[in-house]
C-alpha cells in the first residue's frame, strides 16, 4: 500500500531551474521552477498572482537531450514564501 503522499498519478520531479513566465498582459518575469509533474509545477516568483490567472512558461533548453519546455498554465494557489511567492500551477497546454 502506498502512503497518502505517494498516491499522485504523476510523481513530482524536484528541480531548481530558472523559468521564464509571461502573464496575460504580456509582462515577462523570471522565476524558479521548484518541481515539475505530468500535470503541474511549483514556481517561486517575486510577485503575487491570483487564483485562475493564466501564465505562459518557458523552461529553456539545458542541452540537446532536454529541449525547451513551453506551457500554458493556470494558477491554482499563490502563497507568500520568504521574499516572494510560491505558485501551484496546473499545466493546461504543452506547446513544445
Amino acid at each position: 500500500m502506498k502512503d497518502y503522499s505517494e498516491k499522485r498519478d504523476f510523481h513530482r520531479m524536484r528541480m531548481n531551474s530558472e523559468i521564464e513566465l509571461t502573464d496575460s498582459n504580456g509582462v515577462s518575469l523570471a522565476g524558479v521552477c521548484r518541481d515539475l509533474s505530468g500535470t503541474g509545477m511549483q514556481l517561486f516568483v517575486e510577485r503575487e498572482f491570483a487564483e485562475g490567472d493564466e501564465l505562459h512558461t518557458l523552461l529553456p533548453a539545458t542541452s540537446d537531450q532536454f529541449p525547451p519546455f513551453e506551457t500554458v498554465c493556470r494558477v491554482l494557489r499563490c502563497e507568500p514564501d520568504a521574499e516572494g511567492f510560491l505558485l501551484g500551477v496546473e499545466i493546461t497546454q504543452v506547446k513544445r
